[in-house]
């Protein structure tokens, strides 16, 4: 049988890693707002659509992101069980993976 603990530290250490490259770290916060689409997103982040495309994919891998279909559109957010945002001011958003948190600066 599989150690939960060893799964746990699996799991944690691919989200770092889906998080480990500047362009996703900027989806990440983009998605902080609130869901957008590949065509949202490459567009506020000025890059093509195909890139946006593969970061959300590993995103999505990692279980960091969630999709849904809304009409021709396939929308992205945060996974909820991972994203935490706050509404408090001067506090970030935390990103609670179980093994650890990140915590995002307030806007």
């Amino acid at each position: 049988m599989a150690n939960p603990k060893k799964l746990q530290q699996k799991r944690c250490a691919n989200m770092l890693k889906a998080l480990a490259d500047p362009e996703r770290l900027l989806i990440v916060k983009q998605l902080r707002g609130g869901p957008k689409n590949v065509s949202e997103l490459a567009a506020l982040l000025k890059v093509e659509l195909f890139s946006v495309s593969h970061h959300l994919g590993v995103l999505r891998q990692a279980g960091l992101v969630l999709d849904e279909k809304q009409g021709r559109f396939v929308v992205y957010c945060l996974n909820p069980r991972i994203f935490h945002p706050t509404d408090e001011p001067n506090t970030g958003d935390l990103l609670d993976f179980g093994c650890c948190r990140l915590e995002f600066p307030a806007s």
